[in-house]
């Protein structure tokens, strides 16, 4: 983008900010990339698009996310009657098509109860369809209670040979548990059913006291969570179980490493620095004013997490044609050259070298962090509404890098997802007000003594 052309881009952006803006709401082994997706479909560059200009205010533009990313779930779910694989949800859109994810299915329950309060749904609806996925759920292969990564959404049984995965259970489990609070009655007492079976200690290194990453039965265990990364409701779902409790080791023992970038304030970080990492546990689990034995607040961490990527996107500004003051959040995501997940900003690793850039950026990247910095969240969003090529009848696409001329096909289900439960919060608590109110949550919370200050 040539100088002229940026400024004239963001003083668009500073008038439609200013007139329509919402008042703000309130030595490890190195780790594997934590959270992956299926595989796009082969990309194909778009259409040059510049910055134009939009009537809509952002509270037009975050109900529009909300909507779009609803209909996501609700459009791209297996709605076929006595279908072994019936509430799957689609690991992403248009690309891989029959394989879901179980991280997409939690998003997917959680985004239901959303649509239910939006009005997009009705109760029935809702209801209806969440009753009848936890019947499925019920039904499918499992490992001590672990889901597979990646299923085919027809059977429900294991695609690809993907792993049991202990964070895209825990991200499931997420969603069941807060389906079952919100609807109560038979959703609830099997939602308890699913959290209850989950062997929570089979999944931990009775060595290093760590919680494992995936399974394979023909391998065995692969990988720990020995650093710092969007694994805390892992424990606390842990810590909280009933039947299967752990103590409180594994949530203590990880990594903790601080760092900063620039002035701002040091922060425990994750070690490819992608923003999502700091995001996922808080779209259900509400980290605002407790704080952990070892005197760490969470939500605060984001925030500061979540501040360096804003001065560092600003910083690059020069640098990168994408990448600016109204560009910024990196984290996983789809590229020009596929996904990667890889993609963040320091600090990363012990050397700031562990991230990865290639002026790519995923507006899902700020929109996940609106409840941490509410202003520099909108400010991207007003931007990223202006380009027409990042929009699609989900919402944003996934990403978008203009050094490459290129914006993503697809759209992702736990990009999706991270955007509606935090915007919902950030509008008024409304994935908190349910989750907050669950019983085993609140009792990991307790075990492992992340106290109200």
């Amino acid at each position: 983008m040539s100088p002229v052309n940026r400024r004239i881009a963001a003083l668009a952006i500073l008038v439609l900010f200013l007139t329509g803006c919402a008042a703000p709401a309130a030595t490890p082994v190195k780790v594997e990339p934590t959270l992956t997706v299926a595989p796009a479909a082969t990309p194909t560059p778009a259409p040059a698009t510049t910055a134009t200009q939009t009537p809509a205010s952002i509270d037009e533009i975050i109900e529009w996310e909300m909507r779009g990313s609803f209909d996501f779930f609700w459009e791209r779910a297996n709605t076929e009657a006595g279908s072994p694989g019936y509430g799957l949800i689609r690991d992403r859109y248009p690309g891989s098509e029959g394989i879901a994810s179980m991280a997409s299915v939690g998003f997917g329950l959680t985004a239901y109860l959303v649509g239910i309060e939006k009005g997009y749904i009705t109760r029935e609806q809702g209801l209806d369809r969440v009753s009848r996925t936890l019947d499925t759920l019920l039904s499918m292969e499992r490992e001590e209670g672990f889901y597979y990564h990646f299923v085919d959404m027809q059977t429900g049984k294991r695609a690809w040979n993907s792993e049991v995965s202990s964070i895209d259970t825990a991200i499931l489990l997420m969603g069941v548990l807060s389906a079952g609070e919100y609807f109560g009655g038979e959703v609830e007492a099997r939602a308890q059913q699913l959290y209850d079976a989950v062997n929570w200690p089979w999944f931990i290194d009775p060595e290093r006291k760590m919680f494992y990453m995936a399974y394979r039965p023909e391998k065995g265990f692969e990988g720990h969570w020995d650093f710092y990364a969007e694994q805390l409701m892992l424990y606390v779902l842990a810590a909280g179980s009933d039947t299967h409790p752990t103590d409180e080791m594994p949530y203590y023992v990880f990594t903790r490493h601080y760092a900063k970038y620039g002035d701002g304030q040091p922060f425990i970080h994750s070690w490819f620095g992608s923003l999502f990492t700091y995001q996922f546990s808080h779209a259900w689990i509400d980290f605002r004013g407790r704080s952990d034995k070892k005197d760490v607040n969470w939500f605060d961490n984001s925030v500061a997490a979540s501040l360096a990527q804003v001065n560092f996107a600003a910083n690059m500004d020069e640098k990168y044609t994408t990448l600016g003051p109204d560009a910024w959040g990196l984290t996983a995501c789809d590229g020009p050259d596929g996904y990667n997940g890889l993609y963040g900003a320091p600090p990363s690793g012990f050397d700031n070298q562990q991230h990865f850039i290639d002026d790519t950026v995923p507006p899902a990247g700020a929109i996940g962090s609106i409840i941490f910095v509410p202003e520099p969240a909108q400010r991207a969003m007003l931007y990223y509404y202006s380009l027409d090529a990042l929009k699609g009848p989900y919402g944003f696409k996934d990403a978008f890098n203009l050094s490459r001329d290129w914006y993503a096909s697809d759209v992702i289900g736990i990009d999706k997802g991270i955007s509606l439960l935090m915007l919902a919060n950030y509008q008024d608590d409304m994935i908190y007000r349910i989750t907050m109110e669950n019983k085993n949550l609140l009792q990991g919370l307790e075990r492992l003594h992340i106290l109200e200050n």
